[in-house]
């Protein structure tokens, strides 16, 4: 279907359902993202990126933190 027919059988319905199909348009753009939403997730968002953000945000706060456990705490040494 190319848009001069889509554009037809918009054209054949009452107003109020031509609002509808508005409307129903509206909500299919709204839940797709643009060609450019695409290209700055793909930019901003691969995993090694939203590995490390995810791991400071967990960690912030922390360096803060007195340390808990030294050295002599452990029972095995590797290395």
């Amino acid at each position: 279907m190319n848009p001069a027919q889509i554009f037809e059988k918009l054209q054949a319905l009452p107003p109020d359902k031509q609002a509808e199909v508005f409307d129903f348009i509206e909500f299919l753009a709204s839940r797709s993202p643009t060609p450019s939403d695409r290209e700055v997730a793909a930019e901003d968002w691969n995993n090694a990126g939203f590995s490390q953000l995810s791991m400071s945000q967990a960690m912030r706060g922390m360096e803060d933190e007195p340390s808990l456990y030294s050295l002599d705490d452990l029972k095995e040494r590797w290395g």
